[in-house]
């Protein structure tokens, strides 16, 4: 299960990814300091998974581009099916 997407546009810039490996360890820092070690340990893991997913297994794709439909020949040629439609005392015309 991927809780980062390394393919989002949010993190292409190099700065932005080392924000927030700096971010979650700087955090873990603060609590092993303020003598909350469960907290820590939550705030480390957060930054070593974002390490490893924003840097070590970083490999971004390009967007997908997908080609605009187009409409097939049968389509073109033939007209849309006409429905009879009722008219206003609810008699088909």
């Amino acid at each position: 299960m991927k809780l980062i997407d390394p393919n989002h546009p949010a993190y292409r810039r190099l700065w932005v990814r080392i924000a927030i490996v700096a971010v979650c360890f700087g955090w873990a820092v603060v609590e092993l300091v303020t003598g909350d070690p469960f907290w820590a340990v939550l705030a480390g893991g957060a930054g070593a998974y974002s390490f490893y997913m924003l840097f070590w297994t970083f490999n971004p794709q390009p967007p997908a581009i997908e080609p605009p439909v187009q409409l097939d020949a049968e389509d073109e040629d033939e007209p849309a099916a006409t429905a009879e439609k009722p008219s206003k005392d609810g008699q088909a015309e």
